[in-house]
């Protein structure tokens, strides 16, 4: 009698699903060494600076927002996590990722604590102010000189990788250099072991450039509505027959593509559009044969912004019925982003209309 039982996938398919969409992988040997005895423990550290947006164990790097040019005020590093929290829970949720092995860390909860202190004193003999200063470079945004804290915020992201006991880090290509001072530095300076890093590529803003959290006209906000979504898709820079650097095909590619890989019964990548001049649809089954019809034009700018404005709305539905139900995340939000009118006013509140305005 034939079992029911799910297929064990071997190591190499679990190495592949693990960096699939990932743009490059330092030290792969230590995940498949991993993966051949036990599941892959890794973390994905962001700081609680602007509201997460539709590109995003889970670190929730309150003292990195707040190292960040002030990005994160000390005033809202309550808040914020909590806003974290529950935004990364309801998108993964969006895209039906069961969370049961998802654990949500704030970073103050033991970046505060004598021996990271220790630790962190430790490193900053071992590091040099140029090195640490470098590894910060494409991270924080400095105003001008380079201050202690844009050295100080690569140097405890590295010995987060060791308080929180992981085998491997994932963030942004932008954290390449973090990433590198890591795997040069944490055995040979600390004695800690190596650990992994998968690295994402970076989703081009809207207005081109960077998309950031931080900046409200690079990105679409997870609670935009239709509405909004539609008009800030609308102003987007697409240039006819550019793909690089082209942020409406970037979110085609990065997150619609993999969304309708998970939505497909058979786990495969599928996208319909109807073409310039066409009446029924075209199927696509990879990204590159979406470059090539917008590179001939049978793709244009116009239609490929309906996709995202259709496919993002699509979904942000849900994550927006789960904060118009949930009163505690919508108090959550107006205490992390919305500003008070007068500086005696602290108790200032905004309405979910006016968030989305942040």
């Amino acid at each position: 009698m034939a079992s029911d039982a799910p297929r064990t996938l071997t190591v190499d398919e679990k190495f592949e699903l693990i960096t699939a969409n990932t743009q490059e992988t330092i030290r792969p040997d230590i995940i498949r060494n991993v993966l051949a005895v036990r599941p892959l423990e890794i973390f994905w550290g962001t700081a609680t600076t602007g509201r997460p947006h539709a590109a995003y164990f889970v670190l929730l790097a309150d003292l990195h927002g707040f190292l960040d040019a002030d990005k994160a005020p000390e005033a809202t590093l309550e808040a914020r996590p909590h806003y974290y929290e529950r935004t990364i829970g309801a998108l993964l949720r969006a895209v039906g990722v069961d969370l049961d092995n998802l654990q949500f860390v704030r970073g103050s909860s033991y970046q505060l604590t004598p021996a990271f202190s220790r630790d962190l004193l430790q490193l900053s003999k071992r590091v040099s102010v140029h090195d640490a200063v470098k590894a910060s470079s494409d991270i924080v945004k400095s105003t001008g000189d380079p201050v202690m804290a844009d050295g100080i915020y690569p140097m405890m992201q590295l010995l987060d990788e060791e308080y929180l006991g992981v085998d491997a880090e994932f963030g942004g290509i932008d954290q390449r250099k973090t990433f590198a001072l890591a795997n040069d530095t944490m055995t040979k300076a600390m004695g800690f072991r190596t650990r992994a890093h998968l690295m994402n590529p970076m989703v081009p803003g809207l207005s081109g450039g960077k998309m950031s959290s931080s900046d409200p006209k690079s990105k679409v906000d997870l609670l935009d509505e239709p509405a909004t979504i539609q008009k800030k898709i609308a102003k987007a820079f697409c240039a006819p027959g550019k793909v690089e650097g082209n942020g409406i095909l970037a979110f085609i590619q990065h997150v619609l593509l993999p969304y309708s890989q998970l939505e497909s019964p058979d786990g495969k990548t599928t996208m319909s559009v109807v073409l310039k001049d066409q009446i029924e649809p075209t199927v696509f089954r990879s990204f590159s044969e979406i470059s090539a019809a917008y590179e001939a034009d049978q793709l244009t700018p116009q239609i490929a912004k309906k996709v995202v404005t259709d496919g993002l709305s699509k979904l942000t539905t849900s994550i927006r019925s789960m904060f118009d139900a949930d009163v505690e995340w919508q108090r959550i939000a107006a205490e992390a982003y919305c500003q008070p009118a007068m500086p005696s006013k602290s108790t200032a509140r905004c309405t979910p209309k006016e968030l989305s305005k942040e």
